[in-house]
């Protein structure tokens, strides 16, 4: 069985220490989805108090929120990501994009002949 070769990026934004990660990602789009931060939590396997304390790291470092949260009550709880954060998420995923298809072009025009692309 002979296998193919492909690059694989993890694009990380730090400033003085990591505040903008992949799994920051991943649990924003899911509250983007699910409308809570507990849901989007469960849905990947994560506790909610490690997704908490993930975004309030985040959010310390990046200098702003990610999201808006109300408690409980009458008509429930939930979250959404503020202008902020959506505007951030997007910019994030739209610059992973086109450093995959980058970094795709190059690995190809590198490793042609020399790895089974």
């Amino acid at each position: 069985m002979e296998q193919t070769f492909r690059p694989v990026l993890t694009i990380r934004i730090f400033g003085e220490e990591k505040c903008f990660v992949p799994g920051v990602a991943v649990l924003l789009r899911k509250v983007r989805e699910l409308h809570s931060l507990r849901a989007a939590a469960m849905s990947i396997g994560m506790a909610y108090s490690k997704a908490w304390t993930i975004l309030k790291n985040a959010q310390q470092s990046l200098g702003f929120k990610l999201l808006d949260s109300t408690t409980g009550g009458k008509h429930g709880g939930g979250a959404r990501l503020t202008p902020e954060g959506e505007t951030l998420l997007d910019a994030y995923d739209c610059y992973c994009a086109r450093l995959r298809t980058y970094a795709q072009e190059l690995f190809s025009e590198t490793f042609d002949g020399i790895l089974p692309l």
